[in-house]
């Protein structure tokens, strides 16, 4: 079994977070979309518009992430990053 490579991780900052987004990992489970559609908006470009929130509700959403494809790093140190494999 090949292992599938990581693909790019994109950005998108906005006033103390730092959102991100790893296409290759995503599943729709659209956690995302429902949770802050103002934000995740699959039919905008870019889709992800974090100056639409607060740091706090990003945060809350993205952990709702089953695939880890959405991550953030905050100003004062939270962090969601993808689980290392075991």
């Amino acid at each position: 079994m090949t292992e599938q490579s990581p693909g790019p991780i994109r950005e998108y900052r906005t006033d103390g977070i730092t959102v991100t987004w790893e296409a290759a990992r995503c599943r729709h489970a659209t956690e995302c979309v429902r949770g802050l559609p103002a934000v995740f908006d699959p039919a905008q470009r870019p889709w992800i518009r974090p100056d639409n929130s607060n740091a706090d509700a990003l945060a809350e959403v993205i952990d709702r992430c089953p695939s880890f494809a959405l991550g953030y790093r905050t100003d004062d140190g939270r962090t969601r990053v993808t689980p290392a494999a075991d």
